[in-house]
Protein backbone atom coordinates (compact mmCIF):
# COMPACT_ATOMS: atom_id res chain seq x y z
CA UNK A 1 0.00 0.00 0.00
CA UNK A 2 1.26 3.46 -0.52
CA UNK A 3 1.57 6.54 0.92
CA UNK A 4 -1.36 7.61 -1.60
CA UNK A 5 -3.66 4.79 -1.25
CA UNK A 6 -3.24 4.70 2.38
CA UNK A 7 -4.57 8.22 2.66
CA UNK A 8 -7.70 7.84 0.28
CA UNK A 9 -8.20 5.21 2.56
CA UNK A 10 -8.20 6.73 5.90
CA UNK A 11 -10.18 10.11 4.04
CA UNK A 12 -13.05 7.65 3.05
CA UNK A 13 -13.50 5.76 5.96
CA UNK A 14 -12.23 8.00 8.72
CA UNK A 15 -13.80 11.41 8.29
CA UNK A 16 -11.95 12.88 11.39
CA UNK A 17 -8.61 12.21 9.09
CA UNK A 18 -10.47 14.70 6.13
CA UNK A 19 -11.32 17.33 9.18
CA UNK A 20 -7.91 16.96 10.31
CA UNK A 21 -6.05 17.44 6.89
CA UNK A 22 -3.56 14.21 7.55
CA UNK A 23 -1.25 13.43 5.49
CA UNK A 24 0.86 10.35 5.31
CA UNK A 25 3.89 11.09 4.97
CA UNK A 26 5.67 7.52 4.81
CA UNK A 27 4.40 3.73 4.92
CA UNK A 28 6.96 1.10 5.57
CA UNK A 29 6.59 -2.42 7.07
CA UNK A 30 7.90 -0.87 10.40
CA UNK A 31 6.74 2.46 10.50
CA UNK A 32 3.75 4.38 9.43
CA UNK A 33 4.24 8.22 9.59
CA UNK A 34 1.13 10.43 9.61
CA UNK A 35 0.91 14.34 9.46
CA UNK A 36 -1.15 17.26 10.21
CA UNK A 37 -1.40 21.12 10.30
CA UNK A 38 -2.09 23.02 13.25
CA UNK A 39 -5.25 25.25 11.40
CA UNK A 40 -7.67 22.65 11.62
CA UNK A 41 -6.50 21.36 14.34
CA UNK A 42 -6.10 24.38 16.62
CA UNK A 43 -7.30 25.22 20.65
CA UNK A 44 -8.19 28.10 22.40
CA UNK A 45 -4.34 28.79 22.95
CA UNK A 46 -3.62 28.84 19.39
CA UNK A 47 -1.99 25.45 19.95
CA UNK A 48 -2.71 21.86 19.01
CA UNK A 49 -6.06 20.66 20.88
CA UNK A 50 -4.83 17.52 22.74
CA UNK A 51 -7.78 15.43 21.27
CA UNK A 52 -6.02 16.06 17.44
CA UNK A 53 -2.83 14.70 18.69
CA UNK A 54 -4.40 11.94 20.03
CA UNK A 55 -6.32 11.26 16.96
CA UNK A 56 -3.27 11.57 14.57
CA UNK A 57 -1.28 9.11 17.12
CA UNK A 58 -3.99 6.45 17.10
CA UNK A 59 -4.59 6.83 13.28
CA UNK A 60 -1.01 6.49 12.83
CA UNK A 61 -1.29 3.00 15.05
CA UNK A 62 -4.14 1.78 13.25
CA UNK A 63 -2.73 2.38 9.81
CA UNK A 64 0.55 0.04 10.69
CA UNK A 65 -1.59 -2.45 11.80
CA UNK A 66 -4.22 -2.04 8.26
CA UNK A 67 -1.65 -1.85 6.34
CA UNK A 68 0.55 -5.05 7.90
CA UNK A 69 -2.77 -7.56 8.38
CA UNK A 70 -3.44 -5.95 4.29
CA UNK A 71 0.14 -6.77 3.35
CA UNK A 72 -0.87 -10.39 4.09
CA UNK A 73 -3.83 -10.52 2.52
CA UNK A 74 -6.22 -10.37 5.33
CA UNK A 75 -9.01 -8.97 6.64
CA UNK A 76 -9.92 -8.25 9.99
CA UNK A 77 -12.27 -5.49 12.00
CA UNK A 78 -9.45 -3.50 13.96
CA UNK A 79 -10.61 -1.48 17.29
CA UNK A 80 -9.08 0.15 19.79
CA UNK A 81 -9.11 -0.99 23.08
CA UNK A 82 -7.56 1.23 25.78
CA UNK A 83 -4.87 3.68 25.13
CA UNK A 84 -2.40 6.08 26.81
CA UNK A 85 -1.49 9.38 25.44
CA UNK A 86 1.42 11.68 27.63
CA UNK A 87 1.82 15.34 26.39
CA UNK A 88 5.18 16.30 26.62
CA UNK A 89 5.14 19.83 25.26
CA UNK A 90 3.02 22.44 23.10
CA UNK A 91 2.51 21.96 19.55
CA UNK A 92 2.49 25.48 17.92
CA UNK A 93 2.75 24.03 14.47
CA UNK A 94 2.26 21.26 11.69
CA UNK A 95 2.90 18.14 13.56
CA UNK A 96 3.37 13.78 12.73
CA UNK A 97 2.66 10.39 14.45
CA UNK A 98 4.99 7.90 13.77
CA UNK A 99 4.16 4.40 14.61
CA UNK A 100 5.85 1.28 15.41
CA UNK A 101 4.75 -2.24 17.08
CA UNK A 102 5.73 -2.34 20.93
CA UNK A 103 7.12 -5.38 20.53
CA UNK A 104 7.94 -6.67 16.63
CA UNK A 105 8.79 -10.07 17.94
CA UNK A 106 4.54 -10.11 18.73
CA UNK A 107 3.44 -10.17 15.32
CA UNK A 108 3.82 -13.62 14.23
CA UNK A 109 1.91 -15.06 17.65
CA UNK A 110 -0.76 -12.31 16.97
CA UNK A 111 -1.77 -13.34 13.51
CA UNK A 112 -1.88 -17.17 14.58
CA UNK A 113 -4.22 -16.10 17.50
CA UNK A 114 -6.57 -14.20 14.75
CA UNK A 115 -6.18 -16.90 12.81
CA UNK A 116 -6.52 -19.73 14.73
CA UNK A 117 -9.74 -17.69 17.44
CA UNK A 118 -10.38 -14.90 15.38
CA UNK A 119 -9.42 -12.70 17.61
CA UNK A 120 -6.02 -11.55 18.83
CA UNK A 121 -4.38 -7.93 20.70
CA UNK A 122 -1.53 -6.22 19.91
CA UNK A 123 0.19 -2.75 21.80
CA UNK A 124 0.94 -0.12 18.93
CA UNK A 125 3.11 2.78 19.71
CA UNK A 126 4.10 6.42 18.36
CA UNK A 127 6.02 9.46 19.07
CA UNK A 128 4.13 12.48 18.39
CA UNK A 129 6.53 14.82 16.86
CA UNK A 130 6.70 18.66 16.25
CA UNK A 131 9.43 20.74 15.47
CA UNK A 132 11.88 17.74 15.55
CA UNK A 133 11.32 17.35 19.12
CA UNK A 134 9.00 14.31 20.66
CA UNK A 135 6.01 16.05 21.76
CA UNK A 136 4.21 13.22 22.83
CA UNK A 137 4.13 9.58 23.78
CA UNK A 138 1.07 7.24 22.35
CA UNK A 139 0.70 3.57 23.22
CA UNK A 140 -2.50 2.05 23.03
CA UNK A 141 -3.54 -1.71 22.57
CA UNK A 142 -5.87 -2.49 19.25
CA UNK A 143 -7.91 -5.88 18.53
CA UNK A 144 -8.36 -7.42 15.44
CA UNK A 145 -11.61 -9.43 14.96
CA UNK A 146 -12.70 -12.17 12.81
CA UNK A 147 -9.94 -13.19 10.16
CA UNK A 148 -10.44 -13.30 6.39
CA UNK A 149 -7.50 -14.63 3.88
CA UNK A 150 -7.91 -13.65 0.64
CA UNK A 151 -8.08 -16.05 -2.33
CA UNK A 152 -5.36 -16.21 -5.13
CA UNK A 153 -6.75 -17.02 -8.58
Amino acid sequence: MTPSELQAYLHTHIPLSTAMQVEVAAVEWEHVLLQAPLAPNINHRETVFGGSASALSILAAWSLLHLRLRSGGVTSRLVIQSNRMDYLRPIVGSFSARSSLEDADQWPGFMRLLERRGKARLTVTADLMAEGKVAGLFSGEFVALGYEKAQDG
